[in-house]
């Protein structure tokens, strides 16, 4: 697979669509176990990057995805910002122009370990590592583009009955219970748009 310039502006954009288009969803689900600014924060990050899809399509990818990253990275308020501009920045790290499919599952997993890391986190925290984890298992069993979307969305409704233990939500204890995490809904609609930009290549 090869990711040229045309490829990466593709990813790149629907990416920012989904979240941009999501911003409501995910500010309610913020409202109700932490700040309620998560979807207007991702926003911010997504218009920064597609301010700069041009000269960021130009790059090799590694440079593309570290450079969106440190986008995220200062545009994005919060934890999130330096969240998932770690996840962009993990994946830029080893990925190659034409990666095969052992690429994206060795870079996703430098990605996951780099943001568990960050956050001090792990899968069952009620975190977006609630669905980052899950799907790198999944690439790591051979899964396609479409099992990935599938394992994604039902690893976001899986933080429902979750007791948040990192972040704002885990002030709430038991009263974060009940609620989808807005990080994994985030991480849910990137990964899905990933996969539907790649037309299922995974």
């Amino acid at each position: 697979m090869k990711l040229d310039t045309n490829r990466k502006t593709k990813i790149a954009q629907a990416v920012a669509d989904a979240l941009i288009s999501h911003t409501d969803e995910l500010t309610e689900l913020d409202s109700a176990i932490g700040d309620g600014d998560h979807g207007h924060n991702m926003k911010r990050g997504m218009e920064a990057v597609l301010a700069e899809i041009g000269p960021l399509a130009e790059k090799p990818v590694g440079e593309a995805l570290k450079a969106a990253g440190m986008q995220l990275v200062m545009k994005v308020g919060g934890a999130s910002g330096p969240l998932y501009g770690t996840l962009l920045m993990g994946l830029g790290k080893s990925l190659p122009d034409e990666p095969v499919y052992e690429d994206l599952v060795t870079s996703f997993g430098e990605a996951v370990d780099a943001v568990m890391a960050r956050g001090k986190a792990e899968a069952g925290q009620k975190t977006m590592l609630d669905v980052l984890v899950p799907v790198l298992e999944a690439m790591r069993a051979g899964a396609d583009g479409l099992e990935v979307v599938k394992v994604a969305a039902e690893a976001r409704e899986a933080t429902v009955p979750m007791k948040a233990e990192r972040g704002r939500a885990s002030f709430l204890g038991e009263r974060s219970i009940g609620h989808v995490d807005p990080g994994a809904r985030s991480s849910e609609l990137m990964i899905a748009a990933v996969a539907d930009a790649l037309g299922g290549a995974l």
